[in-house]
């Protein structure tokens, strides 16, 4: 791995592939480090012929975190939204979706293939409107437009993904993460407990940020929705979500495909809101496949 500075930043990264194939250039969601792109996801892609790069957000990973601004009080924030007050936020999505590009610029890359994951997913929008000269193609996986009125999640989801662990302790945290997992997974693949163990503990281990998720959360709410910039995208678009997803439900991703002009979805049986080892290399494959022709 390695880190650059970008759109004033300090972005941890890395490459996986020949630099002389096309990129794609992995997002990842809320809170979630590079790692969260499985090995076997980025080799998969790289064995296809494209040039696969991952990297940690701002405030997440060992990017540039933002400590100086504060914590993140969530319930003023939502009750700021509920009434038609502005969220005040350290950065918007769109300074992330930035971010991203300027990645690109600092690599000496002139575009990708922007794929995102949840809050990823919402970034890469975001780079497929406002940056459609770098963007070879969209690609959305379990994500939404944020349009007002849409399903909710469930609420046990949600609960997991804002809850911190009881304590500090090492293994409490462990112990938080696979249950998170678990609430947010797929019921159709079912994640091997050690695997999961290992993946969980390799990521405390990386960085345990909790105040970046807080942050993170607040650009969601401070930015709004994405209703009528998708409409403007013009780059080939493939929208993934999970039938089964409890924390964005597929409605969201369907709403994505519905606004973005001739996008294609696919909708993925026993799929919840991550990317299971058993599904990968179909998913591989699918988004292979697209981006190969896009």
């Amino acid at each position: 791995m390695a880190r650059i500075k970008a759109n004033g930043i300090e972005i941890e990264y890395e490459t996986i592939g020949n630099k002389t194939d096309p990129t794609i250039l992995l997002i990842m969601g809320l809170g979630a480090q590079l790692t969260l792109w499985s090995d076997v996801f980025c080799e998969g892609l790289a064995g296809r012929g494209f040039h696969v790069v991952r990297f940690d957000n701002r405030d997440c990973g060992l990017s540039t975190g933002f400590d100086s601004w504060g914590q993140a009080d969530l319930p003023a924030a939502f009750m700021k939204l509920m009434t038609g007050q502005k969220v005040p936020a350290p950065y918007l999505l769109g300074d992330m979706a930035a971010d991203a590009v300027g990645l690109l610029e600092a690599l000496d890359i002139d575009r990708a293939h922007m794929i995102g994951a949840s809050m990823g997913g919402m970034i890469a929008q975001i780079a497929a409107a406002r940056h459609a000269a770098r963007t070879r193609s969209l690609v959305s996986i379990m994500s939404t437009s944020g349009r007002p009125g849409l399903p909710p999640g469930k609420p046990e989801a949600i609960r997991a993904t804002l809850e911190r662990p009881a304590s500090g302790d090492r293994e409490a945290m462990v112990r938080h993460y696979m249950m998170l997992r678990r609430t947010i997974g797929s019921p159709g693949y079912p994640e091997n407990e050690a695997d999961m163990r290992r993946l969980v503990e390799r990521n405390i281990d990386r960085r345990y940020y909790p105040a970046g998720v807080g942050r993170q959360y607040l650009a969601i709410l401070a930015s709004g929705d994405r209703v009528e910039m998708l409409k403007s995208v013009r780059t080939p678009t493939l929208v993934v979500h999970g039938a089964e997803d409890p924390l964005l439900p597929q409605e969201g991703g369907r709403d994505v495909a519905a606004l973005v002009p001739g996008a294609q979805l696919e909708i993925y049986p026993g799929m919840g809101h991550d990317i299971p080892t058993a599904l990968t290399p179909k998913l591989v494959d699918r988004i292979a496949t697209f981006c190969g022709t896009a």
